[in-house]
């Protein structure tokens, strides 16, 4: 038969005093059945660091001291949120999907034809007026307005394109092309 270790004998005699203590850190009757059992749960994991013949009740209470302090640091960092009103306040977008936005945004520019990439990045990007982009360019204020309309229509429809393509209901790029489904 197997031998019991000591404290299936000592923990239950000291659990009364554990209460009585927990009872009186807490001023809560439930919280101090909590701090009971966590300090036994404690105890027993830790039973071989305990030493025969050494004082069990001050080294249980140590531990329930121990553990109430640890409670009392996690309970301030809380916030009572009841009605999650807090909680809806604390949460920033996702930054990845900007970023793989701004990557499909650059990709599809770099596909553009440069006669509509380049007066598209010039007013759109870098601020440039419709005539300093047309003299850059060495066209008229018309063709750039054109240039920059066209490829604007174009990245639109790739975008848009784009988006439909994640979805797996979305048609394939042959089917929207042609019309079909």
């Amino acid at each position: 038969m197997m031998k019991q270790h000591s404290f299936h004998v000592l923990l239950p005699q000291q659990t009364l005093a554990l209460h009585r203590r927990a009872l009186k850190l807490t001023s809560n009757p439930h919280r101090a059945d909590d701090l009971v059992q966590e300090t036994l749960l404690k105890a027993w994991a830790k039973r071989d660091s305990f030493r025969p013949g050494s004082h069990l009740r001050a080294w249980l209470f140590t531990i329930l001291r121990n553990t109430f302090f640890s409670d009392l640091r996690k309970y301030r960092r809380e916030v009572e949120d009841a009605d999650g009103k807090l909680a809806e306040t604390l949460y920033e977008l996702p930054r990845q999907d900007h970023a793989v936005a701004i990557t499909e945004l650059v990709s599809a520019i770099a596909k553009l034809p440069d006669v509509q990439r380049k007066p598209l990045v010039m007013m759109g990007v870098y601020g440039y007026s419709q005539l300093e982009t047309a003299i850059a360019c060495g066209c008229t204020v018309g063709t750039v307005k054109s240039r920059v309309s066209r490829g604007r229509s174009v990245l639109s429809y790739a975008v848009a394109h784009d988006v439909n393509r994640r979805s797996p209901l979305a048609p394939t790029v042959t089917q929207a092309a042609t019309g079909s489904s």
